[in-house]
């Protein structure tokens, strides 16, 4: 059985009770002992979480595949011996004897995914689907047997289990990105397959934009930026600015850096990372932050503490962070202890904004 016993999280957070596998890592790893698939040698892994799926295919050549910046970073920590890292989805090409594909939680994620595996995988390659049960959906096998082929599974195992398939359909062609219009931009907007709310303008941001400030600002965070929208609105009332896109999924950078060309002329900065970690990053005088309380299906808040922790320590003298979340996440308790001050400059049922200065 595959150790994974030394593996870590990324961010390592002292005394993190949460590991950096589960049951489906455990349960490939079996897999790829028997017969069927010990003679695999050229793998291509999706959405390996930590480095578990890495682990359990060492000693073959591996290319991995993530939209995660925390999961490129983690297998980058935990492999010795660090596998072929992809992180744009139209770079994945090439034969290989298996795919295993660690379930996304977004459909369409996972539906860009097979549609791309679609375009240069051979016929009857077989791939292996990894999850847990409980987040297992009926939209995850129907859209496998859509562009895939016919599915069986494994038997459950401590409340894992995988899918098999073998490639059996035609290439089919991408709807991604997609297009959206809404009344609160003149162009288009477009959403890669990875984003939240890629189909619509979700509420919060629609709040959000309602409060963006006009000032003398010079450097602008749009941090966990998405598409880009709050970090283009306050491009639109602070012409003068620089806005730097940050975000942990290199799709919501690739969003913004596309929604950002097609509606300004000058040039915006865009960092692919974690939060806003590296000591390297330039000071701003003004963060726009949407903290997301999810890393795929783990929650909690432990993302937003980071956020503005870094936005404290990148903040200029009289900087500002803007906060909006979820009232009953009480976030001003946590800005008020990072920043010693905070203020609710707007509110409505659902939401409050909230104003900290350095």
């Amino acid at each position: 059985m595959t150790d994974f016993s030394k593996l870590k999280r990324y961010p390592i957070i002292k005394n993190d009770p949460l590991k950096a596998w589960d049951a489906s890592d455990e349960l490939v790893g079996e897999y790829l002992k028997t017969p069927k698939y010990c003679e695999c040698k050229k793998l291509l892994l999706i959405n390996d979480s930590f480095g578990a799926l890495c682990k359990a295919s060492e000693s073959r050549e591996i290319y991995c595949y993530s939209d995660s910046y925390v999961s490129k970073m983690a297998i980058e920590q935990n492999m010795p011996s660090t596998p072929n890292l992809l992180n744009d989805l139209n770079d994945l090409k090439g034969d290989y004897d298996l795919v295993v594909i660690k379930l996304p939680k977004n459909l369409s994620f996972l539906e860009d995914i097979l549609i791309q595996l679609t375009r240069f995988l051979p016929k009857s390659t077989p791939l292996i689907f990894s999850g847990m049960i409980k987040h297992m959906a009926n939209g995850h096998f129907d859209l496998i047997n859509k562009y895939i082929g016919e599915t069986s599974t494994s038997l459950a195992k401590k409340k894992a289990r995988l899918i098999f398939a073998n490639l059996e359909k035609e290439e089919a062609q991408s709807i991604y990105p997609l297009s959206i219009s809404i009344p609160q931009w003149d162009i288009d907007l477009q959403n890669e397959s990875n984003l939240f709310s890629r189909e619509k303008l979700d509420i919060g941001t629609r709040f959000f934009l309602e409060n963006i400030p006009r000032g003398d600002f010079k450097n602008i965070l749009d941090l966990g930026c998405a598409n880009g929208l709050i970090g283009l609105k306050a491009k639109q009332l602070n012409p003068s600015a620089t806005i730097h896109f940050v975000d942990e999924s290199y799709m919501a950078i690739k969003s913004a850096r596309a929604n950002y060309q097609n509606s300004f002329d000058d040039c915006a900065i865009y960092n692919w990372t974690n939060c806003y970690e590296d000591e390297d990053f330039s000071e701003v005088d003004l963060v726009l932050c949407n903290p997301p309380f999810h890393q795929g299906n783990t929650i909690g808040d432990f993302i937003a503490w980071q956020m503005f922790k870094n936005s404290f320590q990148k903040l200029q003298r009289g900087g500002k962070l803007i906060v909006i979340g979820n009232s009953h996440l009480r976030y001003n308790l946590k800005l008020k202890k990072i920043f010693g001050n905070c203020k609710i400059i707007n509110q409505n049922k659902k939401f409050h904004i909230l104003e900290s200065t350095r």
